[in-house]
């Protein structure tokens, strides 16, 4: 009865903005609607209201009028809850309760340029400017702007938590209006499973050299860096401009339009990198994996945040690594443990090794993508909630704690209309220990294996609860003709959000060209990638 009054709803949304769009509803009944919907739950109702109508400026377009309006007001509301979480630090007595505010603040500072995306984005569709990748851009944008506020909170774990009310009562506002604007938004843009525009089972392969691309560029992409011009490059023993990887970026241009490239010789780099959301387009090439290592040892048990543990953390926009490894040394035993944490929109691995133990990578939001890259780690080791794809990827377990099981994903959706989940297509598990290929971190969790072997230590049930019955009629995971002793799918669980995919169609949502929009990016990374499935 709940799914058809759902169902109800969601067809009465979606034919009142048929409707609309025909102009067939009277626009100021209509406009009066949506704007208690973007404030539905708040707790100043009339304040919020009040202050959507100060934003809004046509009532030509209710929708896009007021989903502009509402972002303009989730905006000013993030930016008020930094300037709140700021006086807290006078509040913290422990290296964790400040290092988990400065997360707050940093991560709250990500909602504000995630949602200044959105509404520039918004601003071109109210003027008639709606390209084929703006509900793309919009969904992914704003699915980020929703989950960082989480993220925010988790860092408070292993305190008193006293800290954590006074955030979290910062944060609640700001993030009941973004989950309205995101379910408005999505709601009024169709069902999450779209028919594909062609058969789904094509699989071309790009090479991934645009036209504007130089041929030097080419080569760099093709053949490594040797004779070829780069912007930077770093060597341990001196030789070159620069002896640290941190340097080299903290010198590269901000918000940089271009590609520019960092040449990393080889050797082990031991240093922690932080890349801030102004470092965009910023490319990393080592000299293989094993060769060029970056590697460091941060870890929960030394009072860091999960967040902060990361040996190198990339934010800004177009990010690009290539042959090189993420290490993480803190072994089972410090718990947390980072190697890459990734808050990059659009960026891309290349034949790149993560290597760790408790999670290893961290995607933590936006479109991502790694193609012939190794993972290997032993409690949720691939986890965050970005939307990611892993092609042709090595998935490798190791020894944990006693007691412990091995888990490789921990996907964190929180809402239903968020982009995001985890795809891992065509890939390799090889796992040597009993091992499971994921559980829910949170309530719609979503995580997709798509042609990919598994070992013969892949369980038969194949996917582990997270506590008790938790999610697992809202989660959504898939297995779509994964092969190997490991593949089987006649032992595994029989939850309500367990699918075994049988048709190309539903796989075919979870791939590069559609679940990343990657056909709008992905060609000017120079990286190869299957945008659809293998046959």
């Amino acid at each position: 009865m709940a799914n058809f009054a759902f169902l109800l709803i969601f067809t009465m949304t979606l034919s009142s903005c048929h409707l609309l769009s025909h102009g067939l509803i009277d626009h100021n009944q209509t406009f009066e609607t949506l704007m208690s919907r973007a404030c539905d739950k708040i707790n100043n109702q009339d304040s919020c209201l009040s202050t959507l109508r100060s934003h809004v400026e046509s009532h030509d377009r209710p929708a896009v009028s007021v989903l502009t309006a509402a972002l303009k007001n989730s905006i000013n509301e993030a930016r008020s809850a930094i300037d709140k979480i700021t006086t807290f630090n006078t509040l913290s007595i422990t290296y964790r309760e400040q290092l988990a505010v400065e997360d707050c603040k940093e991560l709250l500072d990500f909602s504000v340029s995630e949602l200044a995306w959105s509404l520039a984005e918004m601003s071109n569709i109210h003027v008639g400017r709606k390209t084929p990748h703006s509900d793309g851009n919009l969904k992914a944008w704003l699915s980020a702007a929703l989950s960082n506020q989480d993220t925010c909170l988790e860092g408070f774990e292993g305190t008193d938590r006293r800290l954590q009310r006074f955030v979290r009562g910062s944060l609640t506002q700001v993030t009941q209006l973004i989950g309205n604007v995101l379910t408005l938004y999505t709601q009024m843009h169709g069902l999450p499973f779209k028919p594909p525009r062609k058969n789904a089972t094509e699989d071309p392969i790009y090479p991934g050299f645009p036209d504007w691309m130089t041929d030097g560029d080419k080569a760099l992409i093709s053949s490594g860096p040797t004779g070829m011009h780069v912007d930077s490059v770093v060597a341990l023993d001196g030789s070159e401009q620069y002896m640290s990887i941190g340097q080299a970026i903290l010198e590269a241009p901000d918000h940089s339009n271009r590609r520019y490239v960092i040449y990393v010789k080889k050797g082990v780099y031991r240093e922690n990198i932080d890349m801030k959301k102004k470092k965009t387009n910023i490319m990393l090439v080592g000299d293989g994996i094993g060769q060029t290592v970056i590697t460091g040892d941060r870890n929960f048990m030394q009072g860091w945040t999960t967040f902060r543990t990361a040996t190198v953390a990339v934010s800004g926009k177009g990010f690009i690594a290539r042959d090189m490894t993420f290490r993480n040394t803190a072994g089972p035993e410090n718990h947390q443990g980072v190697a890459l944490r990734v808050d990059s929109d659009q960026s891309a691995f290349f034949r790149c090794s993560m290597e760790g133990y408790q999670d290893t990578l961290y995607a933590h939001s936006l479109r991502q993508f790694y193609r012939e890259c190794s993972i290997s780690g032993t409690i949720d080791f691939i986890f965050g909630n970005g939307a990611a794809v892993l092609q042709q990827c090595k998935i490798f377990t190791r020894e944990p704690l006693p007691l412990q099981k091995v888990t490789i994903t921990a996907q964190g959706r929180k809402d239903p209309h968020q982009s995001t989940g985890f795809t891992i297509q065509d890939s390799y598990v090889y796992a040597t220990r009993p091992t499971y290929l994921g559980r829910p971190w949170k309530q719609y969790s979503r995580t997709v294996y798509i042609n990919t072997y598994m070992s013969s230590m892949v369980q038969p049930r194949g996917w582990l609860e997270w506590y008790g019955d938790f999610a697992l009629g809202t989660l959504w995971y898939g297995e779509y003709r994964n092969y190997g002793p490991g593949g089987a799918v006649s032992g595994r669980v029989r939850w309500p959000g367990y699918h075994i995919i049988r048709d190309a169609a539903t796989a075919g949502f979870f791939t590069v060209g559609r679940f990343l929009d990657g056909m709008a990016w992905l060609p000017a990374t120079g990286v190869k990638f299957s945008a659809g499935l293998s046959n």
